[in-house]
């Protein structure tokens, strides 16, 4: 295969980066292997590797490498090759039998079949294979898929290991002394029935690299060095308290509980806990000393490889905050660093800083940000479980913020109190710091003016009819590519764009955004042809080949026709679009490198150079509230510190392309797949602000993204893309977000049993939504009729237009 150079150079750079996403759950020495040996690879995850996840994570790069390629090219001798073509027959058994299923539970789920299909994704079977093939080391390989549309289940084949991977793997464990446990998944697995084993990788899901980055680590040419950045426990060990899996409504009943924060409150010793991670090597850390000055604290700590391989480390510094009159997690998790690769007996002093104010708590009561007084004790350690208090910031009066407005109140919503099932009391004699409240300056901004840009309208905007301004605010849209959309494949200028804004004006000099889908990567189409009418995909376009795999003939056949476009004249010179794919959004944050993510970023940028695009549709930063969410694998962690920076850093390596910017996405608490469209959350103010929306914050006033789209559930009952508290209120004026603000791929699906109603394009519009994607004739209509009835001023849609083309302004170098 021909790499063009950019190919051979992204690709580079993602795989020098790769061994720091994995994360070595447990390790007896027997690893890495001084050199390729006689190998025994088994499970699903040898030869049909998940590079990422499907929906709009997926990415059609030019070549995936999969593990059983990957161990080949290492020089490994795979001795197992008849129990992976015995496993093919299985499973293309299994998959015969799972299509079949696919249309009885749309039809039970009340959802359209193709959305529906978009999501489905099968557990994995049960089998009865000899394990006999003879090898000097073995691993096993378990593997799961997950994706946009559908969540995952707490059953046999997803979230539980199968009896049959149960089975095989005591077995290799007791039949080799050098066997790994390899966990090509985007989430956690309950490995409760293994957790004995000696050598578990959290592979993880790394694009198009990840059976060459496997191969790696097993010789020691690479370290893993990842943590955790989401909570692995037994499945009955999570949260009863949550509440997921309704069709219509959703209780956030834990509230600020979510992973590691109720963990650690309640004294529950999950397997892996939050931040957990090994190595081949080993670390000692001490001299840990706080540095305050205002209300800004350094920690400085120095960290001793003491092992015999070479290795990174990552200090995670956390905070006890007082009990007052708010009732607060056991520990949250403030600041952290990663070191640069240490040798055997080398050491590192790094430092992490952290303001008093980010972690400040939120009163529903009185509706602003608050530091009570007391001890905030201050406590460092490789993961949530391990910490040891190293220092204590006293603060001897509360420290408010100014009032804000809520952004989602729910009068009917209780804050979830779990009582800590350790004390304060415990505490041994530590250096003790005075804060000086006057010293804390809030990060919240008031709130009694939102932002009005109508007295900086410009001209061309002003100029145009109710007609032409009303195009402005929605995305371009054919009748004829009707559900083209949905999967990518809307774009006319760029061959399997997510979208474009409005091209009725270019007469007018407005040209349209160009949007691509993400987060792994730009989601385009690999083939493509141009005519007068513009781009086109060849053949299925950017649909994924995971996708098509679990439907029926006929589905394929019917989606298939809709999504593949025109075809091309045999006289058509057929061009390429190679992205690359990159790991996906829990892999990178568990790589725990800021550095990297902003690499990667950087990559991405310069292939929206390349290919025309001018907004990439990532990164995404929802919450791992439950580990069921099937698009977790797109999301980076349980904690929204994690989030938000990793979100910034992303962020920051894009818009190092002038004109090329990221939208961050969904805001906010889209949590669940099921009936996304259509499902309320329902949380308490402080739930909303502190968990699902401190991420986005942070986001903003780090990276300053040049777009956001909201989410497509209700928060309390509203849409978020039609809540101008939220956009206006929050985003725009409390963390100053100066982008445009665009809606999800909001669609007319005919489903029925639901609850509530898809998002209203004029109700949209008057919130402060700049954008109503896809874009439709019915919303471009809803939003006129919203203008003549006085649902929606002009002003305010010259204000939303004015943005969407400063933005296009900008992108074009204007």
């Amino acid at each position: 295969m021909n790499l063009l150079d950019y190919e051979q150079d992204h690709l580079s750079r993602v795989r020098a980066g790769l061994s720091e996403c994995m994360v070595l759950l447990k390790k007896n020495g027997a690893f890495p292997l001084e050199n390729p040996c006689r190998l025994a690879a088994y499970g699903s995850g040898v030869r049909h590797t998940v590079k990422g996840g499907t929906g709009s994570g997926e990415v059609n790069s030019h070549f995936t490498v999969n593990i059983e390629q990957g161990l080949t090219e290492a020089g490994f001798d795979l001795t197992s090759k008849d129990w992976l073509d015995a496993y093919d027959a299985v499973l293309a058994k299994a998959k015969k039998t799972f299509r079949r299923q696919v249309r009885r539970e749309a039809r039970t789920a009340h959802e359209n079949i193709i959305t529906f299909a978009m999501g489905s994704t099968m557990c994995e079977p049960e089998y009865d294979l000899p394990l006999n093939a003879g090898a000097d080391a073995a691993v096993y390989v378990v593997s799961r898929i997950s994706g946009e549309g559908a969540d995952r289940k707490p059953v046999s084949g997803d979230v539980l290991l199968t009896e049959s991977e149960i089975r095989d793997i005591l077995e290799l464990d007791a039949l080799y002394e050098r066997f790994m446990l390899v966990l090509n998944t985007g989430g956690p697995v309950d490995l409760s029935p293994v957790k004995d084993i000696s050598n578990i990788l959290v592979l993880s899901q790394l694009g198009a690299e990840t059976g060459r980055a496997l191969a790696d680590v097993l010789l020691g040419k690479a370290v893993p060095s990842g943590k955790l950045t989401t909570t692995w426990a037994a499945w009955d060990q999570y949260c009863k308290r949550i509440h997921f899996g309704y069709n219509d409504e959703t209780e956030y009943r834990e509230g600020i509980y979510v992973g590691y924060r109720y963990f650690d409150t309640v004294g529950e010793k999950a397997l892996f806990p939050f931040g957990y991670g090994l190595s081949y090597t080993d670390f000692a850390v001490d001299h840990v000393h706080a540095f305050p000055d205002g209300s800004t604290v350094t920690v400085t700590a120095r960290i001793e490889n003491t092992g015999s391989f070479a290795g990174k480390e990552v200090l995670q510094i956390y905070v006890t905050a007082p009990e007052v009159r708010l009732k607060k997690p056991w520990q949250e998790l403030a600041g952290f660093a990663k070191t640069t690769l240490l040798q055997p007996g080398e050491a590192q002093t790094v430092q992490v800083a952290f303001d008093m104010a980010d972690i400040a708590s939120f009163d529903d009561e009185r509706l602003c940000y608050c530091l009570e007084p007391g001890k905030y004790i201050l406590r460092a350690g490789t993961s949530s479980t391990d910490t040891v208090p190293f220092a204590v910031i006293v603060l001897t009066k509360e420290v408010v913020s100014a009032q804000v407005k809520p952004v989602a109140p729910d009068p009917n919503a209780t804050l979830a109190k779990f009582v800590r099932s350790a004390s304060m009391d415990d505490i041994p004699e530590l250096p003790h710091f005075e804060l000086d409240p006057m010293c804390v300056q809030m990060p919240v901004l008031a709130c009694d003016k939102e932002q009005d840009d109508g007295n900086d309208i410009p001209a061309e905007i002003s100029a145009l009819s109710d007609e032409e301004l009303v195009y402005m605010a929605v995305g371009r849209f054919s009748e004829q590519k009707g559900f083209a959309s949905v999967i990518g494949n809307a774009g006319s200028h760029v061959a399997g764009a997510a979208g474009e804004t409005t091209s009725k004006l270019a007469d007018k000099g407005i040209t349209p955004l160009i949007m691509a889908d993400g987060p792994a990567g730009l989601r385009l189409a690999k083939a493509y042809f141009e005519d007068e009418e513009g781009a086109h995909a060849v053949g299925t376009g950017p649909l994924p080949e995971g996708m098509l795999d679990v439907l029926s003939p006929p589905l394929r056949k019917i989606l298939t026709t809709l999504t593949k476009g025109k075809k091309p004249p045999k006289e058509a010179e057929i061009n390429h679009q190679y992205c690359t794919a990159i790991p996906i959004g829990t892999a990178l944050a568990q790589s725990w490198n800021l550095d990297y993510a902003e690499t990667l970023g950087d990559l991405v940028g310069a292939e929206m150079d390349r290919f025309g695009v001018d907004l990439w549709l990532a990164p995404a930063l929802n919450i791992h509230r439950s580990i069921l969410c099937g698009r977790n694998f797109e999301y980076f962690s349980e904690d929204p510190l994690i989030s938000g920076k990793f979100a910034a850093a992303i962020t920051r390596g894009v818009q190092s392309h002038p004109g090329r910017g990221t939208t961050i996405k969904h805001c906010a608490a889209n949590n669940q797949e099921l009936n996304r469209y259509y499902n309320n959350s329902s949380m308490s103010e402080r739930t909303l602000r502190e968990i699902y929306l401190k991420g986005f914050a942070i986001c903003i006033r780090e990276a300053q993204p040049l777009a956001l789209m909201t989410s497509y559930n209700l928060i309390n009952g509203r849409h978020t893309s039609e809540n101008r508290s939220l956009i206006e209120g929050f985003l725009r004026t409390e963390c100053g977000f100066k982008g445009i603000v665009m809606t999800d791929w909001v669609f007319s699906l005919k489903n029925r049993g639901v609850k509530y109603a898809r998002a209203h394009a004029g109700r949209v519009a008057a919130a402060g939504g700049d954008l109503f994607m896809p874009g439709s004739m019915a919303d471009y209509e809803s939003i006129l009729k919203a203008l003549k009835t006085g649902m929606v001023s002009r002003r305010q849609i010259e204000m939303n237009a004015a943005r969407v083309l400063r933005l296009i302004r900008k992108t074009k170098g204007d």
